[in-house]
């Protein structure tokens, strides 16, 4: 087996996030995400459903398998049967996450994609998210807005759950007595000091940190011949 790349080490911890879900409606956002949603379909998880973002349900090479009307749509959508996997532009250590604006909302410094179906989202179905640049600018201390729902803002809502984050440099989750953030892996070859100075806040960090599991010789084999043959996700997230 070829070296692994950090790439598909990301791939695969995304993939990870719907391990379990059963058939619930996959809505990946970014490359990376979507590679691993498709892989996790393919191997794991064949009940994922997966969508070519409109109302046709896909295989993971894109062709059709069913119809998914709007109204059955939204019907999942606010009932728990989805799991997105998001973007964020900050992430504080509660979940909370913005992708509106950088500075105070009357007076941004600057104008983002808007608060779009994030609250939404993070309500009423279960919410991961995806970060390819691991920053302090990302991962900051307090969110400028809050779009994407955190754990400190939740209370009472009956689908919330944020079950992971992924980096480029390892894996999160709020598996912590108050549901603030916790290193959950790290990927081969990165350090615990590097995850801590790329962070804007106190992160959680166990006595001791396993490493982002391996990639299967078969997962290996879908992700390079069968999900991304033209290797896009090294675009995404360089070795």
């Amino acid at each position: 087996m070829k070296d692994v790349t950090r790439a598909e080490y990301c791939v695969i911890a995304c993939a990870e996030a719907w391990r379990g879900d059963g058939e619930v409606l996959a809505s990946p956002m970014g490359l990376i995400p979507s590679v691993g949603a498709r892989l996790a379909r393919l191997t794991f998880a064949p009940d994922l459903l997966l969508t070519d973002g409109e109302a046709t349900l896909v295989r993971p090479d894109g062709t059709a398998e069913g119809w998914l009307p709007y109204r059955q749509h939204l019907a999942w959508v606010t009932g728990g049967r989805r799991h997105v996997m998001m973007g964020a532009s900050q992430i504080d250590r509660f979940g909370n996450q913005n992708i509106s604006c950088i500075g105070d909302w009357e007076r941004p410094k600057r104008q983002l994609l808007g608060v779009r179906g994030a609250p939404v989202n993070t309500l009423n179905n279960p919410t991961s998210y995806w970060v390819p640049r691991h920053s302090r600018r990302v991962f900051v201390e307090r969110v400028d807005m809050v779009c994407g729902v955190g754990y400190d803002h939740a209370a009472g809502a009956r689908y919330h759950r944020i079950p992971r984050v992924v980096s480029d440099l390892g894996v999160f989750d709020f598996a912590t007595p108050d549901r603030s953030m916790r290193l959950a892996s790290l990927h081969p070859g990165v350090t615990v000091e590097q995850v801590k100075e790329a962070t804007g806040f106190e992160l959680t960090v166990p006595d001791e940190v396993p490493a982002t599991r391996e990639p299967t010789a078969e997962e290996l084999r879908l992700i390079r011949e069968v999900v991304d043959p033209a290797g896009a996700r090294a675009r995404e997230v360089a070795s």
